[in-house]
């Protein structure tokens, strides 16, 4: 078991083709996950994430602020205590549209990834 305070963990910035993204790794095989990675992300006001897909699939738990998810054909507005699943493969970005920081955990499986 491990318990530590996700401030502990260094706030990185985020891939090409983000504003205003940062990117904490929580939970990974460093630490003796084997199967899935747990990512904070923080995004400011205006900010977004890059317009991207991948094999692999999200599950999203948005904790703070609101924006609005942009999946396949769809636009969807999102608020603090929303899920959202992203399917494998489907095109997809987050954008904050509110005033204050979006903060939400991405768990992903490690397919594909580090």
């Amino acid at each position: 078991m491990k318990i530590f305070d996700y401030r502990d963990v260094k706030a990185e910035k985020a891939e090409d083709g983000a504003k205003g993204l940062s990117v904490r790794w929580l939970i990974t095989r460093e630490i003796g996950a084997e199967n899935f990675a747990m990512r904070l992300f923080e995004m400011e006001p205006n900010g977004y994430s890059p317009l991207h897909s991948h094999p692999w699939e999200h599950e999203v738990f948005i904790l703070e602020g609101e924006g609005v998810v942009f999946a396949g054909d769809l636009e969807r507005k999102f608020k603090a205590g929303d899920v959202i699943f992203i399917p494998p493969n489907e095109l997809h970005q987050f954008r904050n549209t509110g005033e204050k920081v979006v903060k939400f955990l991405c768990l992903i499986p490690y397919t594909g990834r580090r």
